[in-house]
């Protein structure tokens, strides 16, 4: 709907067909995050890259995380996060440090690993994007644009297997010029997890010497 049209009935069925995208964006949306709620835990391996050209930044790495519910572990950049339902806990082993700070949920424009298949349904517009055909998987692209105009984040993109419903790639891109891309490389459902995987054993820690910090 940025495009100037010179009449009336162009502009009217432009704006109906954006309309009928939009309708679709929020669907296929929100059939991926009903997807998700039906499994009871999810584990998934993703690929991470973060590039600045005019910064000549370039960075990769790698990193997974375990789902269950608004619960989650992540193995990230050299640090072990996970959140209990009440606390966030961030290990970084290279420090022997631990920090712990309460869940912030009045951060919405943070996109948590619990957050990850329903952040879009508050303060986002849908635009349909390109479908992309990557051997043989079909990935329909939703664009979604920050309705504060103050966010530091242009759009993001989510690709979607249709055929699965499964997050493929998110593109974040920041109106620094900041690229973001997560890939998903393995995807598993309903997998066998330790009981204590969302459990802070303070004991430990402190034992091996740890700072622990309470934020």
């Amino acid at each position: 709907m940025k495009n100037i049209i010179t009449t009336v009935i162009l502009i009217f069925s432009i704006s109906l067909t954006f309309a009928q995208n939009d309708t679709k964006a929020k669907k296929l949306l929100d059939d991926v995050s009903n997807k998700m709620s039906e499994y009871e835990n999810i584990y998934v391996e993703f690929k991470y890259n973060l590039d600045n050209v005019k910064e000549n930044v370039h960075q990769e790495t790698r990193g997974d995380v375990t789902l269950k519910g608004d619960l989650y572990n992540v193995n990230f950049l050299g640090t072990n996060q996970f959140f209990d339902g009440k606390k966030t806990y961030t290990i970084i082993s290279e420090d022997e440090e631990v920090n712990i700070s309460d869940a912030d949920d009045s951060e919405e424009g943070t996109i948590t690993p619990s957050k990850f298949f329903s952040f879009y349904k508050k303060g986002f517009n849908y635009k349909w994007d390109i479908l992309q055909n990557l051997s043989g998987r079909k990935i329909q692209y939703v664009k979604l644009i920050p309705i504060d105009s103050n966010s530091d984040i242009n759009n993001i993109l989510l690709g979607i297997d249709i055929n699965t419903n499964h997050i493929y790639k998110l593109i974040e891109t920041g109106n620094n010029g900041t690229v973001t891309t997560l890939t998903v490389s393995d995807f598993k459902t309903n997998q066998p997890i330790s009981k204590t995987l969302f459990v802070f054993n303070r004991s430990k820690y402190e034992n091996e010497g740890y700072i622990i910090n309470e934020l």
